[in-house]
């Protein structure tokens, strides 16, 4: 149905990085999920309330805070694409972020208010009144769920939406909870057992997991988290593939919302290398970074001795005993300043965040290392971190 709905209302609905294609995306899954959440609420409502089963009307209720939460998505795409202003140069694509923690949030209160009700249930049980239209909108409402969660989560990779994702995910909770609420319906018909009450706990259980899960993949975003491992492997590949670069480093990634995504880095040249040149090739890979993965970059360019077979030798000796110290330290910035009674080696060292010396500790151990067997060399170390994850 989506898939039809996009032809027929999407304009150039295969652009899926286009601000507005998104936009008009988000608005209209949310309206398909305004309008089949109203549907199952009010079946399950009215099957709740004349089969007298707490399971079934924490159910429908469960699906009128899935509407609400269709509206809060479809206003935050909304909101998301709005254009950058005055007060918000970056734009507003954070909104979208910040939808998907809302819509995380009314999913563990609908868990927690599920719950308490559930623990009535088992204090009091009451008799439930069997009936197959019961059955049939259960059925359907599972199936409805499932559809709704495939659309969701197939659109939501597409786009990129956190805000997507996280309704895909209640949906899919949706789902196996109403399966709960149909066990439940057919153990009281033919066993008698009243686990009603028991399965509505469980069933909230699960939806206050759910919205942890989705709370958690909400906040990452808007905390800053490491960028995607594939982004950073085609930004060096796009940056590496010129000539005159001899290697990157301090690469961050600025993460203001899907299609709104500023990176900076340092690229080494050779210091003996025409400026120009060498500034019209930066030029011509920014441009690149943004036609290829739609990003604003700015790159800084970093001069690099490498004619100089001391330096060299002596940067050569510093990368083997960083290697020893961890393979997962690398080095940039290199040079060497020649004194009457020492030699100064400056460098900058970048380290993950994880690593377990501490920035001083790491300093140490490398001037330790380095006077061991060159007593008249001095390093002095800048220790940088990174902010690409090895992890993502």
């Amino acid at each position: 149905m989506i898939s039809l709905l996009a032809r027929l209302f999407i304009k150039n609905h295969q652009d899926t990085k286009n601000p507005n294609v998104r936009q008009t995306y988000g608005i209209l899954c949310g309206a398909l999920g305004i309008g089949l959440n109203l549907l199952l609420f009010a079946g399950k409502f009215a099957a709740g309330f004349f089969s007298h089963s707490i399971a079934v009307t924490a159910d429908a209720f469960n699906n009128l805070s899935d509407a609400g939460s269709s509206i809060i998505t479809l206003i935050g795409f909304r909101m998301a694409g709005q254009k950058p202003d005055p007060d918000h140069p970056f734009g507003h694509g954070r909104i979208e972020y910040i939808s998907g923690l809302l819509v995380a949030v009314i999913i563990l209160l609908m868990g927690f208010e599920l719950i308490q009700g559930s623990a009535a249930k088992i204090l009091r049980p009451e008799d439930l009144t069997f009936s197959p239209a019961v059955l049939i909108i259960l059925a359907v409402s599972i199936l409805v769920k499932c559809y709704m969660y495939l659309y969701n989560c197939r659109l939501g990779k597409r786009l990129d939406s956190a805000a997507m994702l996280a309704t895909a995910a209640d949906s899919l909770s949706d789902a196996l909870a109403t399966t709960l609420v149909l066990a439940a319906t057919l153990t009281a018909h033919f066993t008698g057992l009243h686990i009603d009450g028991w399965c509505g706990v469980l069933v909230g259980l699960f939806i206050c997991w759910t919205g942890f899960n989705a709370a958690k993949d909400t906040i990452s975003p808007l905390l800053g988290q490491a960028p995607d491992k594939e982004f950073v492997r085609q930004v060096n590949e796009i940056v590496m593939s010129h000539q005159n670069v001899l290697g990157i480093h301090d690469l961050i990634v600025h993460n203001y919302g899907p299609g709104r995504i500023l990176i900076s880095l340092h690229a080494e040249v050779p210091a003996d290398g025409d400026i120009l040149t060498l500034h019209d090739m930066i030029d011509r890979i920014e441009h690149q970074l943004r036609d290829a993965l739609d990003c604003h970059a700015v790159i800084h360019m970093d001069p690099v001795c490498v004619n100089d077979q001391e330096t060299n030798r002596l940067k050569s000796l510093v990368l083997g005993y960083l290697e020893e110290i961890s393979p997962r330290l690398t080095m940039h910035d290199f040079r060497i300043v020649a004194g009457p009674t020492h030699t100064n080696l400056i460098f900058d060292v970048a380290a993950p965040y994880d690593f377990p010396l501490q920035d001083s500790e790491l300093i140490q151990a490398i001037n330790q290392r380095i006077q061991q067997e060159n007593p008249g060399f001095c390093a002095v170390i800048e220790v940088d971190k990174q902010y690409t994850s090895e992890r993502s």
